[in-house]
């Protein structure tokens, strides 16, 4: 292997040790100003997307652990990572490709795991991990204001009595 190709093969396989996911999609058809806003949207949501040759890209994943790529590698891909929760990335993603119309989700990984373009698709459909995280602590303030809220009736109930016979006296 050449010695470009090599050093290709290491910052893919370095990509891809950093990110806990990637999504592989087909960019055929896009025009350049399509994917340069693609980058701009997948930038804000913390991910980025690479155009990568499909032998480079079968190294690389082979040298960070993936090995069952057999024959979805074809065509012309690109590849989303990021740092950030794949949530996010899937839904920017869903997002552009149903404006365009030519964006095609392939499939991805999470942690090692393979996720079929059903499986991208629904984990966009997810909310954020900020919401998420805002939900379950809901969840879990829920009981202890119930708790303040029912200790603190008789007290209140009392002095709003005690009020009235004031006001009822004067």
């Amino acid at each position: 292997m050449r010695l470009e190709k090599q050093n290709l093969t290491k910052e893919y396989l370095t990509r891809l040790n950093a990110s806990p996911f990637f999504i592989v999609v087909d960019y055929r058809g896009l025009k350049v100003s399509h994917l340069t806003e693609l980058r701009k949207r997948l930038t804000k949501a913390g991910a980025e997307i690479h155009i990568v040759k499909n032998s480079i890209f079968r190294i690389a994943a082979k040298e960070a652990g993936i090995a069952d790529l057999n024959g979805t590698v074809a065509g012309q891909l690109a590849v989303v990572t990021g740092k950030k929760d794949i949530s996010t990335a899937a839904k920017v993603v869903k997002t552009f490709g149903a404006e365009f119309d030519k964006l095609k989700v392939h499939f991805g990984y999470l942690n090692n795991q393979r996720l079929a373009n059903a499986d991208i698709l629904t984990l966009a459909d997810l909310p954020s991990m900020e919401v998420l995280r805002g939900n379950l602590l809901g969840v879990l303030s829920a009981p202890a204001t119930k708790l303040v809220a029912l200790i603190n009736t008789p007290a209140s109930q009392l002095a709003r009595v005690l009020q009235a016979r004031v006001d009822k006296g004067a």
